[in-house]
């Protein structure tokens, strides 16, 4: 505890030379300088990069089992290629953002203990099954896509190596996209079979992709700081609109149709305007109760555990190396 005078010089007073620094930390954000890992930072600020950050991480690498679920199955070598490359790239993108998140100061061990043992959370999204190939090409149009509309805003982010690691992410998370909506023209141009598998999976990732953004406006715990800080630039219903706007046209354009008997265009705010989102549900998966939650987590623990030799090993040699250097 601080138990100095209150009239002692303010250069001896931690509290105001805190307070000092945190004016200036948000005149720098305010300027649009980068915060970089040796500069000040409000704790409040770490705490909230380290958590954000971190999940991002945790839900690419979860994200990889619902399609990787589908690569000894895909309906052709192309594809089989095509998916084991996305896969590949989900798993960097985790490794990219678990090696921003370090530079706060708190080892990727830390993060990845907090994902195993269910203290920290990742995108509901991956906690549905995927239950045809149908729901690759759904994945890639609609959850990347809601990703993107999340991400791009990132590459502006306050804090330097979150942002830096975002530019090649946001670059290949457009190409999944790209892929994702090409799968569903495929099947929605195919046969009659084809086009309700594709119809079928759009109906069940519609509502969780929505849902991808966050809870509306005034209900998100963390969003008016992240604003303030300039981690994030727009508010979670701001984006959900745009993904809608730029989704429905490129619905009926491959000749689907959205799951959503309230969706309209309204002339007023020249945006569409979709019915309620079954928020019931969203804090049900958050909390641990989806479809997938169990088995998700349990193959990550599992996999964590059978890969525990290769980190054995690396670190064997990275301690035989320093000991040869050393000698």
């Amino acid at each position: 505890m601080y138990t100095k005078s209150l009239n002692a010089a303010p250069e001896a007073r931690p509290d105001l030379e805190d307070a000092e620094q945190t004016a200036r930390f948000l005149e720098r954000v305010d300027a649009e300088e980068r915060i970089e890992p040796n500069d000040f930072m409000p704790a409040a600020y770490r705490r909230t990069l380290a958590r954000q950050i971190s999940q991002h991480a945790h839900s690419e690498i979860i994200g990889m089992q619902p399609e990787g679920n589908w690569i000894t199955r895909a309906p052709s070598l192309r594809r089989k290629a095509a998916l084991l490359a996305k896969v590949q790239d989900e798993c960097g993108h985790g490794l990219y953002l678990y090696a921003a998140a370090e530079t706060l100061g708190i080892a990727r061990e830390e993060f990845v203990e907090q994902l195993l043992s269910g203290r920290a959370k990742y995108s509901s999204i991956f906690n549905y099954p995927t239950m045809t190939w149908a729901d690759i090409g759904a994945i890639g149009w609609l959850v990347d896509g809601a990703a993107i509309m999340n991400q791009i805003p990132l590459c502006r982010c306050s804090y330097g190596p979150y942002a830096r690691a975002m530019i090649r992410v946001c670059k290949e998370e457009s190409f999944h996209q790209r892929q994702g909506y090409e799968i569903m023209m495929t099947l929605a141009r195919g046969s009659a079979e084809q086009k309700a598998m594709a119809q079928d999976a759009l109906n069940r990732w519609w509502w969780p992709s929505l849902m991808m953004f966050g809870p509306p406006d005034g209900q998100s715990t963390h969003s008016d700081m992240s604003t303030r800080w300039k981690i994030k630039r727009f508010s979670n219903d701001d984006l959900r609109r745009k993904f809608v706007d730029a989704t429905v046209p490129q619905a009926t354009y491959l000749g689907l149709t959205l799951p959503d008997p309230d969706l309209r265009f309204d002339p007023e705010t020249g945006h569409w305007a979709h019915g309620a989102i079954d928020w019931e549900e969203f804090r049900n998966v958050i909390a641990g109760n989806g479809p997938c939650n169990a088995d998700r987590l349990a193959r990550r623990r599992e996999t964590h555990e059978s890969g525990a030799w290769v980190r054995e090993a690396a670190a064997a040699h990275a301690a035989r190396q320093k000991a040869r250097r050393a000698a």
